[in-house]
């Protein structure tokens, strides 16, 4: 079982490998895409949206038809200020415009909605009842994710910025009162087990909540069991 990794940005190219240790442990990461050989992934970033379309998504599949190794290409974007289905459609049309075919290699489109710090906001555990900051007490004031679906929240008006942007402004000044320090490009305890196993445990509480990143994890799961079963 072998997967190629088109995520969007900076911190998926971080923090996906660190989750996949935990997920599916089996697999083992690989730096140049001709070497898969057995449960290998190879992981690149887009660096960016839409550069992860116009620079890097032909390419990647040039990689794959030319490896002939991969059985999955996994592409993961935010949907931003546009809705998971639309996200779908824009990159099912890319690459039917461009005649992009990876042939026996299945196709899985993993949307982060809105983000990945979208999802970062479902940890309980690092959400304060009693904020000491005023813009914490107005993010919460505005959308409580610890009793609402973070995938529901969009943007107050009076933000002059994206719905991303707002998300990951919120993680950080949530985090920031555990004295977690969360940057994209270091976000530290975020990669750590206990962190995953919190936001599993918020699925389990609030079924129905952060459905996006559900699907990850369930396929990360159908991916163990087929690799147990082949081995």
């Amino acid at each position: 079982m072998n997967l190629y990794f088109l995520v969007e940005g900076k911190t998926e190219r971080i923090l996906y490998p660190k989750w996949l240790e935990y997920l599916v442990p089996s697999l083992k990461r690989i730096v140049n895409p001709y070497d898969a050989s057995k449960n290998c992934y190879y992981l690149i970033s887009g660096e960016g949206y839409p550069g992860l379309l116009d620079n890097h998504l032909l390419n990647s599949a040039k990689d794959i038809n030319n490896s002939g190794a991969y059985n999955y290409f996994v592409i993961v974007l935010d949907s931003d200020e546009v809705t998971v289905n639309e996200r779908v459609h824009e990159l099912n049309k890319r690459m039917i415009d461009e005649r992009i075919n990876i042939g026996d290699c299945k196709l899985k489109i993993i949307v982060q909605n809105r983000c990945i710090e979208t999802w970062l906001l479902g940890n309980r555990n690092v959400f304060t009842r009693y904020p000491t900051t005023q813009e914490l007490i107005e993010c919460i004031g505005f959308f409580d994710v610890y009793k609402e679906d973070p995938e529901l929240m969009t943007c107050p008006t009076d933000r002059k910025e994206t719905i991303s942007a707002f998300h990951y402004d919120y993680l950080r000044l949530m985090l920031s009162e555990k004295n977690i320090r969360y940057t994209k490009k270091r976000p530290k305890d975020t990669l750590k087990p206990y962190y995953i196993n919190e936001l599993k445990k918020r699925l389990s509480q609030t079924p129905g909540h952060l459905y996006t990143l559900n699907s990850f994890f369930y396929f990360c799961t159908d991916i163990r069991k087929m690799i147990e079963k082949s081995d």
